[in-house]
C-alpha cells in the first residue's frame, strides 16, 4: 500500500513539474514577446479604450506591483495599477446624475452669433447686439451679452478698436480698388547682366493688369511720370479710390504724387505683409513662374515684348481660380461645341490656349 502511495506522489509531482515548466516556458516566450513589442514600437505611444484598459487592470491587480515588474509587462505596473483605481474612482462617482442648479448655460450658437456681430461690426456696442440677436431670435439680457464678450476678451465700445478688418475694407472699396508693386528679372545687355524693374498695377475685382513700365533705376523722376501716366483722364487709375502699395522707398514719390495731384487715397501695407497684397502677388508669381523663370532675355526689348504676350494670354487666354475658373475677357469661340480644336501659341510655345475655330 505505501508503495503504491508513494508511486502516487512521484506521479503527481512529475505531472506538476511538467505542467509548471510548461507554463513558465508559456511566460517566458510572453517575455520575449513583450520586449519585442517594446523595442518595434519604440517611444511611441499606445492608445487603449475603456475596455482594454479595464481587463488589463483587473488582471494587473490579482497580480500585484512586484510580479508586473518582473514579467516586463508594455505598461508599467503603475500604469496598470492607476488604471485599476480610476476603475473603482469612476463606478462610485454620481456627480452626472446630481441635478444641475443656477441659470442655464447659454447655447453655442447664440454665443457664436454674439462674437460674429461684434468682430464684423466694430462700433456695435452690447445694445445693439442685444437687438440684432432679438431680429433673428435669439432673446437675450443686454448684461449676457456684456459678460460673453467680454469673457472672450472683446472690450466695450468705447474701448475696442473700431478700425474696419483687412477683409471688410476689401469688399467695402471692392469696385475702385488697385494694387501696384515691383517686381524684378535680370537682363542681359552691352554691359552685362543687369536688374530691370517691373512696375505693375491690377485692378483687384477683374484682376485685370497693366504693365506700368520698366526700368533700372526707378528714381523719384521715373516713379513720378509713371503716376502721372496711370492717374492722367482716360487712364488706368481713372476709376480708383484707393490703390494698395507697400512701405518701399521706391514708392514715396509715387504717394507724393497721389496725395497732392488726385483724389486717389494711398493704402500702406504693413510691414513684412505681402500676404495683404495676396490678388498682385498671385499674378507676380504666375508672370516668373510661367514666363520669366523660363526665358533669357537679351536686351529691355526682349523683355517688353515677352511681358506684352504674357499679359495678352493672362486677360484673354487664361483660367482664373479666384474667378470661378473663368478667362477674365473671353472671346466669342468661348464655349463653343462646332469646330476644329486649335491651339494658340505664344512665345514659342511656352504659353498655348486652345479654343475651337469656328470658320
Amino acid at each position: 500500500m505505501n508503495f503504491q502511495m508513494q508511486h502516487w506522489h512521484l506521479l503527481v509531482l512529475a505531472l506538476a513539474s511538467w505542467i509548471n515548466r510548461e507554463q513558465q516556458q508559456a511566460i517566458e516566450y510572453l517575455q520575449a514577446e513583450n520586449r519585442v513589442l517594446r523595442e518595434k514600437l519604440g517611444k511611441k505611444r499606445i492608445l487603449l479604450n475603456d475596455d482594454q484598459r479595464g481587463r488589463l487592470a483587473a488582471k494587473g491587480k490579482a497580480l500585484g506591483r512586484k510580479l508586473l515588474r518582473e514579467i516586463g509587462t508594455i505598461f508599467t505596473p503603475d500604469t496598470i495599477l492607476r488604471w485599476h483605481r480610476e476603475l473603482i474612482a469612476r463606478k462610485w462617482d454620481y456627480s452626472s446624475d446630481k441635478p444641475r442648479v443656477g441659470r442655464p448655460r447659454i447655447r453655442q450658437e447664440v454665443v457664436e452669433q454674439m462674437l460674429r456681430f461684434a468682430k464684423q461690426n466694430p462700433t456695435w456696442g452690447a445694445d445693439r447686439i442685444q437687438g440684432a440677436l432679438a431680429n433673428v431670435g435669439y432673446h437675450i439680457t443686454y448684461t449676457t451679452v456684456r459678460n460673453v464678450l467680454k469673457a472672450n476678451g472683446i472690450e466695450p465700445v468705447p474701448n475696442r478698436p473700431a478700425s474696419m478688418s483687412w477683409q471688410t475694407f476689401l469688399k467695402a472699396h471692392w469696385e475702385t480698388i488697385f494694387a501696384v508693386d515691383f517686381t524684378t528679372v535680370e537682363v542681359w545687355t552691352k554691359t552685362g547682366l543687369t536688374t530691370f524693374y517691373i512696375m505693375v498695377v491690377m485692378e483687384l475685382k477683374s484682376r485685370r493688369v497693366e504693365i506700368a513700365g520698366i526700368t533700372t533705376n526707378p528714381n523719384k523722376q521715373w516713379v513720378t511720370q509713371v503716376a502721372r501716366n496711370l492717374t492722367g483722364s482716360d487712364e488706368y487709375l481713372e476709376n480708383a479710390t484707393h490703390l494698395i502699395l507697400d512701405r518701399d522707398g521706391s514708392f514715396q514719390p509715387f504717394r507724393t504724387y497721389l496725395h497732392k495731384m488726385t483724389n486717389i487715397e494711398p493704402v500702406l501695407l504693413p510691414p513684412k505683409s505681402p500676404n495683404m497684397n495676396a490678388y498682385l502677388e498671385r499674378f507676380m508669381r504666375s508672370l516668373k513662374s510661367e514666363c520669366l523663370d523660363k526665358m533669357i532675355f537679351f536686351g529691355q526689348h526682349s523683355l517688353e515684348r515677352a511681358l506684352k504676350e504674357y499679359v495678352a494670354h493672362y486677360h484673354f487666354e487664361r483660367n482664373h481660380q479666384g474667378l470661378d475658373n473663368q478667362l477674365i475677357d473671353p472671346d466669342e469661340e468661348v464655349g463653343c461645341v462646332a469646330g476644329k480644336i486649335e491651339c494658340r501659341e505664344r512665345l514659342g510655345g511656352l504659353l498655348k490656349y486652345y479654343y475651337r475655330d469656328a470658320a
